[in-house]
């Protein structure tokens, strides 16, 4: 038992672990333009920062050593001259006056040590050795401890020792509105970096949502050719480019539309020939060739059309009602389809676009599941409000996993499970992934577990 605990708490930790790197990967490196650009100048930005505040003090406290040092000496040399003159009695009450914030005078010989190592103690014993003069036996030592400690000995003219006790202060006490100050300073660069960086990126994003929305429809709003010269240029460019390719489709569209109104009168001629025909077999055969030539010639233009775009507009529809209507016109051809799952509120959408989608995906379901039950799922995404989720479920052969893309090319037939017997022309689900693009949702198959095809609308 307690084996088992330690292997699933291990697994438990393990699997954590792999949690918080998969999340720590989809951090970094940032995927946007805007965010790795705002995070170089950032970076940039700190280590400017960083390099000339280290700069500006070893600047700062270099002068101020140079200047307190030369202070230390001429402030040193009056008070001795001044010790050296007044009598005993009066030098003990002069001492506290004496006394600076990193120095005191002392009567007496002080302690004896090691000559000082320390730059700053060197300086200070060399400048006041140098301005006291050589009359009055100027010594200097460091005392040991844990900070720099400085002990200067000479004697006055009537003999008496005096010692200068000094804690050398390194710098000047840093104002405490300096580092505000600094962060204010860089907050407001980092606040300009951040404008600079959306004003750049912000043309990009333009252009990435109009080539997404450069769907089927062929209708997509103009870019505003406005701005710097580069980003005016790409803009006329993208707007040219669209308005060449809905040129091409209408033009194809009108080519397809021809072809088909003009197969119209010869297959009608052929088909009242086939009537005339004396062979029972013969005609049937005849007539079953027109008939798969009519549904070619009805599905092609149909998949044109979706290319071209649809004029239906969306509107606020029913979806409960839209779905129970088409389960039920199955229910009533007697075909095996059922409806799961409710949305329970109203949606913006295409509605004869999403009953077309629908139909396709579930005859297509029908056809291949060998009889077996068809299932509609709805689906609402709880942690995104406005995603909505329709799948089609069957039972059939399914579709190769290598294949799952391919099938969406127009006239394309898996071969194992679609040929002429079973009718189709490889249209239906390019119809529907058409129509998907046009109202902005997404169409993907998977194959499912324990055999069968899943066909998953996503609004």
């Amino acid at each position: 038992m307690t084996q088992v605990s330690g292997q699933s708490r291990g697994q438990s930790r393990g699997q954590l672990r792999g949690q918080l790197h998969d999340r720590l990967r989809s951090l970094w490196p940032p995927r946007t333009l805007f965010m790795r650009l705002s995070l170089i100048f950032v970076a940039g930005l700190l280590a400017a920062q960083t390099l000339s505040f280290w700069l500006t003090m070893t600047e700062r406290n270099e002068a101020t050593m140079h200047v307190m040092v030369g202070y230390i000496g001429q402030e040193v040399t009056s008070s001795v001259a001044l010790l050296d003159r007044l009598t005993p009695a009066e030098r003990v009450e002069w001492l506290p006056k004496l006394a600076r914030r990193s120095y005191r005078f002392v009567l007496g010989p002080g302690t004896s040590g090691m000559p000082p190592d320390a730059k700053l103690s060197q300086q200070i014993g060399a400048t006041i050795a140098k301005d006291v003069g050589a009359r009055y036996n100027v010594t200097a030592n460091s005392v040991p401890g844990g900070s720099e400690h400085l002990e200067v000995h000479l004697t006055l003219s009537d003999g008496t020792p005096l010692t200068i006790d000094m804690h050398p202060m390194h710098g000047i006490p840093l104002s405490p509105w300096l580092p505000l100050v600094l962060a204010a300073q860089l907050a407001l660069l980092a606040g300009c970096a951040w404008v600079a960086v959306r004003l750049a990126t912000r043309p990009l994003e333009r252009l990435a949502r109009a080539a997404d929305t450069l769907g089927p429809d062929l209708a997509p709003a103009a870019l505003p050719e406005d701005g710097p010269e580069e980003v005016a240029r790409a803009s006329k460019a993208f707007n040219s480019m669209q308005a060449r390719i809905g040129i091409y489709m209408r033009e194809r569209l009108q080519i397809l539309a021809a072809i088909s109104h003009d197969l119209q009168t010869p297959i009608t001629r052929m088909r009242l020939r086939a009537d005339l025909l004396d062979d029972e077999t013969e005609r049937a055969r005849l007539q079953k060739d027109l008939k798969e030539m009519e549904l070619l010639v009805r599905e092609g233009v149909a998949y044109a059309r979706t290319l071209h775009g649809a004029d239906e507009k969306p509107c606020r529809v029913d979806p409960d009602a839209l779905l129970e209507s088409i389960v039920s016109d199955y229910a009533d051809a007697g075909d095996p389809v059922s409806l799961t799952g409710r949305v329970g509120a109203t949606v913006t959408t295409r509605p004869q676009a999403l009953r077309r989608i629908l139909g396709n995906l579930i005859d297509n379901a029908l056809k291949y599941s060998g009889g077996d039950a068809v299932t509609v799922a709805v689906n609402v995404d709880a942690t995104r409000a406005q995603r909505l989720s329709i799948a089609v479920l069957d039972r059939g052969p399914g579709i190769p996993h290598d294949q799952l893309d391919a099938v969406f090319q127009p006239f394309y037939r898996v071969e194992t499970s679609r040929n002429r017997e079973t009718g189709g022309t490889g249209l239906g689900l390019a119809i529907a992934k058409q129509l998907a693009q046009s109202m902005s949702a997404t169409l993907t198959l998977r194959n499912r577990e324990g055999g069968g095809l899943e066909a998953r609308l996503t609004l």
